[in-house]
């Protein structure tokens, strides 16, 4: 086994552009952490996420945090700032797009047994509070991480990875 070389992953990432997204767009509201959103737009740009939309207090690009962790992803993934993520969500459902929201409710299942009905829109929440309650009402579904420790939850850009790669794999892209 050897590590590969700075030009041998350029070249693999070149490859990589010419695939298309997945039919995967998240909804980041209220991230309130520009680190958090950074990190989020590194994953999305990792598995080729369609789109994110960054809504309510979530900053967005410029933003010198934002860049520190995203390393430049966030000039590579489309995005685009809404403050009302409820016109947001009701257009996106129009387009067809299933909403799911990564939240402990009583009706959430696990991210790995989850099965999408066609193109998905994932949001994630505020840090401490998470996905707010009207836009849980919203939600065409629920999903959440099993948690065997003692903590009931993972850090918000954590939990995305976890739930994207979980979805992106389901839909075996």
């Amino acid at each position: 086994m050897k590590k590969l070389t700075h030009e041998q992953l350029l070249a693999r990432q070149e490859t990589r552009r010419q695939k298309s997204r997945i039919p995967i767009c998240a909804i980041l509201d209220d991230v309130r952490s520009a680190e958090n959103v950074g990190s989020i737009f590194r994953t999305a740009d990792a598995v080729g996420l369609e789109k994110l939309w960054l809504c309510g207090i979530t900053c967005s690009p410029p933003n010198p945090l934002l860049r520190k962790t995203a390393l430049d992803a966030e000039d590579h993934v489309p995005w685009e700032y809404r403050k009302d993520i409820s016109s947001l969500i009701i257009e996106l459902k129009k387009k067809g797009y299933q909403i799911v929201v990564l939240e402990q409710t009583d009706q959430s299942i696990p991210v790995q047994s989850f099965m999408p009905k066609g193109p998905v829109c994932l949001i994630v929440g505020h840090e401490v509070t998470g996905v707010r309650e009207d836009v849980v009402a919203l939600a065409d579904a629920a999903v959440e991480i099993d948690m065997d420790g003692v903590k009931n939850s993972l850090n918000v850009a954590v939990a995305f990875g976890v739930a994207v790669y979980c979805m992106k794999n389901i839909l075996r892209f």
